[in-house]
């Protein structure tokens, strides 16, 4: 299996941009020391949560800094861009890391965000699609045209070309089940930000294959991402794992604003629009720490021989072979993130590189998933709960 790293940049109160860019850059610098397999940056702007604008530039500095480890993007927002200029920093990028990229792309679900790039939500669908499309073709094709709804390109050539082919590593994220259904049209690959129980993320991840299969593409394994908190005893990794992903409902419904459920009326975000009754009540201290609960037992918390079990029961429902962990989440000190990234490469890291049960199958368990696998009954939003990368 390949591991990876995220790189988060969620701002701290009291400290300045800089710094906190700073420190995750020097967890960033651990990544190839440390025997991970790859890091990916984000997207986001203007509010601080999570202050990583361009991620092919991110990367371009760390490809700089690196000899081996796969880059990723988690991802490019298309709707955002002009997919001929996406294309041209793709080809870029895959030169100066010598093809070592991977890209991810999506969609976004923030109307601040959509709003600062001046272009309408209710595009964004189409948008997506088209700029997607326009991608593949100007990496594939020398000289290309494209006369679409959003794009009127002219003849164009993007250069300098590409070296390997990046159009054959590219993923999407999708959260709705049309947004799944598109991103396998297009023949990519998926993209999972772990923010469901994983059974039912596994029955997303088997209906996202069938769907790839009936329009003649070859399905990949997906690449998961989730929190990570590893500690010598269980209750350190609990707490751990607990107080810091606690303080992102507030950071993630700042920069969304789930909870005043606008995106209920805003086409081709209607999925999205169930997730305001979650939000709204994260102000009661009790369903608070219910929905923290729930969101602890959805990722990969405990101590190292627990989160190589549980990474374990991941890949035999999903069939990934490619995690990406998130080590230093909702304002954690450096120190611990460091703490916690140190340990998972020396404990956890190198048995799912090395060991044979850590094998991809290609695909996701087809047996009968058991009842209680890393469910959770009765915890509040078991289907609505959404924490975005």
């Amino acid at each position: 299996m390949k591991v990876g790293m995220s790189l988060n940049m969620l701002t701290k109160e009291g400290r300045t941009d800089a710094s906190v860019v700073g420190e995750h850059l020097a967890l960033g610098d651990l990544a190839e020391p440390l025997g991970f397999d790859s890091v990916f940056a984000l997207e986001h702007h203007f509010t601080g949560y999570a202050m990583s604008p361009s991620p092919t530039q991110l990367l371009s500095y760390i490809a700089g800094r690196t000899q081996r480890i796969t880059l990723g993007t988690a991802v490019i927002v298309l709707p955002w861009h002009d997919p001929v200029r996406v294309a041209e920093e793709i080809a870029l990028l895959d030169i100066l890391s010598h093809g070592r990229c991977v890209f991810g792309f999506g969609r976004g679900a923030a109307s601040v965000e959509y709003a600062g790039f001046r272009v309408s939500m209710e595009e964004a669908r189409p948008r997506f699609v088209e700029a997607a499309k326009i991608v593949v073709k100007a990496l594939t094709q020398e000289v290309f045209d494209w006369d679409g709804e959003f794009f009127k390109i002219p003849s164009t050539s993007i250069r300098p070309r590409p070296i390997s082919h990046p159009e054959r590593r590219f993923y999407a994220s999708s959260v709705s089940p049309e947004s799944a259904e598109i991103m396998a049209r297009l023949g990519f690959g998926l993209l999972v930000i772990m923010q469901n129980e994983w059974p039912k993320a596994a029955e997303d991840i088997r209906r996202y294959r069938a769907i790839t299969e009936s329009v003649g593409h070859t399905p990949r394994p997906p690449i998961i991402s989730t929190n990570i908190s590893v500690a010598e005893s269980r209750a350190e990794a609990h707490d751990r794992a607990a107080k810091y992903l606690a303080r992102k409902w507030d950071s993630i419904d700042a920069h969304y604003h789930f909870s005043d459920g606008h995106l209920a009326t805003v086409k081709g975000y209607e999925f999205y629009g169930g997730m305001a009754k979650t939000y709204s009540k994260m102000k009661d201290e009790a369903y608070r720490q219910k929905a923290t609960e729930f969101y602890v037992k959805i990722q990969v918390v405990g101590t190292p021989d627990d989160c190589i079990q549980q990474i374990g029961e991941l890949q035999r429902l999903t069939g990934l072979d490619h995690l990406v962990g998130e080590f230093g989440y909702g304002g954690m000190p450096h120190e611990d993130a460091q703490l916690n990234t140190r340990l998972f490469a020396q404990r956890v890291m190198p048995v799912l590189q090395r060991d044979r049960a850590f094998d991809s199958s290609g695909g996701p368990e087809t047996a009968p998933t058991p009842p209680n696998a890393r469910s959770a009954p009765g915890d509040p939003g078991r289907s609505s709960i959404f924490a975005p990368a």
